[in-house]
């Protein structure tokens, strides 16, 4: 079982350790070639922080302190394994990294970064989808076991023998600890992508905890993928993700109020959304169409409904209709009960509440939804907008119940209220 990070002097261990544990997992990794190594390994550089830290100050950069003890742990545990000068030829420049920055790649196609290398490492086909994903969110995400249970609706239990078995199945069959080529790297491409979008999805939106937003998360996310598109820039949904991404990421500073409290998208202040980042989105959605040869996949789509936001100054002048017919074309591509709970809100919006309301109803029986707290959200609002009150308040309560992140469940109270009396 993982421990915990515990507070520090101000909080900092704790703080530094969530947001430096991917990093320093997947720098552990290179050198080790094993995750679930990395991972002890970097857990063991948490406990001499806060051994060292309180007695000690906190250092300048705690971020790279904890990676620099991590390394040398590391590098003991290899010479430790196996002799000293067999080890020393195969780790080679590895071990120079622990005192010296990492110098470029030779390859042209190749990239430097050991978080990506992570990723494309814990998304091996070896592994099943679930547990592709638990364990890239642990690792990569520094996601708890309960958190990543919470995002797949499932016992906390069954995501810990995920990634326990997952990362016995890498050692087993010594996965490298690399971003693979050719026909490898398109195998593992898809799943690569719904891990960056399910990290991002954490962090701007979070399943658990006090936080509605984790900004680390989405940062991340979007860096990893800004940083394939570079690398693969004849794939169009590499460029879709991104695009998505950066809509996505351009409403954050609008997205939470003075006390962290959740603000719906038709409330936000658009001009607080940030242009840059709508821009860098509409060039990553024009260079995803340009080099398709076929049908838009499911994260080009996804960017062309954010896209649609992103065009709107005002929720007013939304074109919903377009929105609505971009989630049918999804929904065709790739049928979800959620992406069907989607095209509803659109639909509502486009046609009324009364044409979207039997389309939430028969979503009603959908097991993947039956304890999803955006089902009765969403027939809250349409209920309350058909002016039927009472109902609708049962359906915000009954979401508050389900919701599992504190803020979140704070607003469908409210929205209870909102409605009642």
């Amino acid at each position: 079982m993982t421990p915990q990070p515990t507070a520090g002097p101000d909080g900092a261990v704790e703080t530094v350790f969530r947001l430096e544990f991917p990093r320093v997992v997947a720098a552990v990794a290179r050198l080790v070639r094993d995750v679930g190594i990395a991972e002890e390994l970097a857990q063991d550089a948490l406990v001499a922080a806060l051994e060292q830290w309180p007695r000690d100050g906190v250092p300048d950069n705690p971020g790279a302190w904890l990676t620099a003890t991590a390394r040398h742990r590391a590098v003991d545990l290899v010479r430790r394994r196996e002799t000293y000068a067999r080890k020393l030829a195969e780790i080679g420049r590895d071990a120079d990294l622990v005192t010296a920055p990492p110098e470029p790649p030779a390859d042209p196609d190749d990239i430097d970064d050991d978080l990506l290398r992570l990723v494309f490492t814990a998304c091996h086909p070896a592994l099943s989808a679930e547990a592709r994903t638990a364990l890239t969110l642990r690792l990569l995400g520094g996601l708890t076991t309960a958190e990543i249970a919470r995002a797949f609706l499932v016992p906390e239990a069954t995501v810990a023998q995920r990634i326990v078995r997952a990362k016995r199945t890498l050692a087993r069959k010594n996965v490298a600890f690399e971003v693979p080529y050719g026909p490898d790297r398109e195998a593992r491409l898809g799943s690569v992508l719904d891990v960056i979008y399910l990290i991002f999805n954490e962090g701007y939106a979070a399943t658990a905890g006090d936080d509605w937003l984790r900004p680390a998360l989405c940062e991340d996310a979007l860096r990893l993928a800004r940083v394939l598109s570079g690398l693969m820039p004849k794939e169009p949904e590499v460029h879709g993700l991104t695009a998505l991404l950066e809509f996505q990421a351009s409403r954050t500073a609008a997205r939470t109020g003075p006390d962290g409290e959740p603000v719906l998208l038709a409330d936000q202040n658009r001009a607080r959304w940030n242009r840059l980042l709508i821009t860098r989105g509409a060039t990553a959605l024009a260079r995803a169409d340009a080099v398709a040869s076929g049908p838009p996949g499911p994260y080009v789509l996804q960017a062309a409904i954010a896209a649609c936001h992103a065009r709107a100054y005002r929720y007013e002048e939304t074109d919903w209709h377009r929105i609505a017919a971009l989630y049918a074309l999804l929904a065709a591509r790739t049928p979800s009960p959620v992406i069907e709970l989607n095209r509803a809100v659109a639909v509502s919006m486009a046609e009324g509440p009364e044409a979207a309301l039997p389309l939430v109803d028969a979503l009603s029986t959908e097991p993947a939804l039956r304890e999803y707290h955006l089902l009765p959200s969403v027939r809250g609002d349409l209920l309350a907008r058909l002016g039927r009150r009472e109902e609708a308040r049962e359906e915000f309560l009954r979401a508050a119940e389900l919701a599992g992140n504190a803020r979140e469940r704070e607003m469908l109270r409210g929205r209870a209220e909102g409605v009642g009396g």
